[in-house]
């Protein structure tokens, strides 16, 4: 863990991030919370629209709040999910999407932590969720 990492406290954050989802058709609350290298951490929560598609996931609402403050090199994401009316303490892994977007700012080293499911925490590296990815680096 760098910087003396408390993924229970980032997952804490999560759970606290959750809470402010804006998801009135799924009622699949998310929240996530960014670690970023110097240490700041940036909230998220998923946020639906009724045309469905211009929906955001929580992973890229703390992903871009941080980039739109100039942040740029991230340590860990953790993500709290479920039920509106539930507990967020089973696994929720970021879709497929937040892999990709996570990918462009991380080399697949990014810790992502998310609930066990019996009160304990889970960490996979971006790498991991995301192998075989695309990045800059397939368009040179």
């Amino acid at each position: 863990m760098n910087l003396g990492t408390d993924y229970a406290n980032l997952f804490k954050q999560a759970q606290q991030a959750r809470i402010y989802a804006y998801c009135p058709y799924s009622k699949f609350a998310v929240g996530a919370a960014l670690l970023c290298a110097d240490g700041t951490v940036f909230t998220g929560c998923n946020i639906e629209n009724a045309a469905y598609s211009p929906s955001n996931c929580a992973e890229r609402t703390a992903l871009f709040k941080a980039i739109s403050e100039g942040k740029r090199e991230f340590l860990a994401i953790a993500v709290a999910g479920g039920r509106l009316d539930g507990d967020a303490n089973a696994p929720c892994w970021p879709c497929g999407v937040c892999r990709q977007v996570l990918r462009e700012f991380n080399n697949g080293g990014l810790v992502v932590v998310t609930g066990d499911g019996a009160g304990g925490l889970t960490t996979k590296s971006l790498g991991e969720l995301l192998p075989e990815n695309f990045s800059a680096d397939d368009l040179r």
